[in-house]
């Protein structure tokens, strides 16, 4: 093959013509087994395949230029790990099968014993498939813009016809999300907390720093539910379910934001602190409120003992919020025809409801339940498993959108 011939392609602009899904069939995908299992994807990674191994082989004819050369190492450095996954994957199928024809021989001549240990296996091969397809569409995926971006987490209480379930519900799920950030090592800087009078909390916002903290939190901003009985007051005595809502909203916050503000444009108030945060508090006016007069957008911060400190940090956020309506712009427009309603378009949607009396924690993006509450709120493991089906669930959707959008772009070309 000329190399005149040959152009690097993206990963996924390589196998248009082998995609044959349909909207009818993103039901049956919704985990990365069943995509990986989908003819059209096993044509397309066999390209990618073939590819590899061509670009390779180009590499190593020690006829081609400087630039062609520079060129085919990008393109090498893209499909390699692709390529290594895709091939550990179809390797563990083969020892499946072979483990499967065991199984039937030994079924056949009633050797139970050695059919457990095959079962076994068996068993432990098809979670190592699973694991390698989530790896591998992981590696299929385009990197997300904002994914390794520190983040502004704000939740704000609800309203409900009956006892204080939301202002309490709100101060468990923002203590979820202090917790979950020490659980990955994340660091929490409590921006804003303003509390209600009966123990819970009306407002609270805070800054998680660390690794790809917007990647695992960018799919709790949204309305989130709670179905419980009140555990104080009247409420409590009448033994009712009520049923209460709090809002979640996450900023990402690149560490260079270029979002100017220009000070003609701000109202800055200041007053006296509400929440915890030490012997100033009720006593100087350290905390400031800050709105955008065009946009109307407000902040405050109340934290810090100094008032020059809450003022940078107030403005700090307010640059988060307004970096936030850019990015919603850009991604409601590439993603006007998403199905699934993840990410910044889902703020004011109802994402999930966390029922006391089931004990039941139910997505409704992604049908899927968890049981024991305590856990989840817990802010560990059963979270972190949760965000992950989340994370899993989306980019798979993303990926067969994205090979449908491919499809339907040849077919317009054609």
């Amino acid at each position: 093959m000329g190399m005149h011939n040959w152009r690097p392609k993206s990963l996924l602009d390589t196998a248009r013509l082998t995609l044959t899904f349909s909207s009818r069939l993103r039901k049956k995908h919704q985990d990365s087994h069943g995509l990986w299992k989908h003819e059209a994807m096993q044509k397309y990674l066999e390209t990618l395949s073939k590819e590899y191994q061509r670009v390779c082989h180009l590499l190593n004819s020690g006829s081609i230029s400087d630039f062609e050369e520079r060129s085919l190492k990008r393109r090498h450095a893209d499909l390699s790990p692709v390529a290594a996954v895709f091939q550990e994957i179809k390797e563990a199928e083969r020892e499946v099968q072979e483990l499967e024809a065991m199984c039937k021989d030994l079924e056949s001549r009633d050797e139970k014993h050695l059919l457990e240990l095959a079962l076994e296996e068996k068993e432990t091969l098809d979670k190592k498939i699973n694991t390698l397809c989530k790896k591998l569409f992981q590696s299929l995926m385009p990197k997300q813009k904002y994914d390794g971006s520190h983040v502004i987490l704000e939740v704000t209480a609800g309203r409900t016809t009956g006892g204080d379930i939301c202002q309490q519900f709100t101060k468990e799920m923002f203590e979820m999300y202090q917790n979950y950030a020490d659980y990955k090592s994340w660091t929490f800087d409590i921006l804003n907390y303003t509390p209600a009078e009966i123990g819970g909390l009306h407002h609270a916002a805070a800054q998680i720093s660390g690794d790809d903290v917007y990647r695992h939190l960018k799919y709790e901003g949204g309305t989130h539910r709670v179905q419980r009985i009140p555990e104080t007051g009247l409420s409590s005595r009448m033994q009712r379910i009520h049923t209460g809502t709090m809002s979640v909203i996450v900023l990402p916050q690149p560490e260079e934001v270029d979002i100017k503000v220009e000070p003609k444009d701000l109202r800055i108030d200041t007053f006296r602190a509400k929440g915890a945060g030490g012997q100033h508090v009720n006593k100087t006016d350290s905390a400031v409120r800050i709105v955008h007069l065009p946009t109307g957008l407000a902040v405050e911060c109340q934290q810090e003992r100094s008032q020059q400190m809450n003022k940078e940090i107030a403005l700090r956020t307010l640059r988060a919020k307004l970096y936030q309506q850019i990015i919603e712009k850009q991604v409601s427009q590439e993603q006007s025809a998403r199905k699934l309603q993840l990410g910044t378009r889902a703020q004011s949607e109802r994402i999930r409801t966390y029922n006391f009396t089931q004990d039941r924690v139910t997505d409704h993006r992604i049908a899927y339940d968890a049981r024991n509450i305590k856990e989840i709120l817990s802010g560990k493991e059963a979270l972190d498993k949760l965000i992950n089906r989340l994370l899993e669930f989306a980019e798979v959707e993303a990926l067969t959108e994205y090979l449908e959008n491919l499809q339907s772009l040849e077919k317009g070309g054609s």
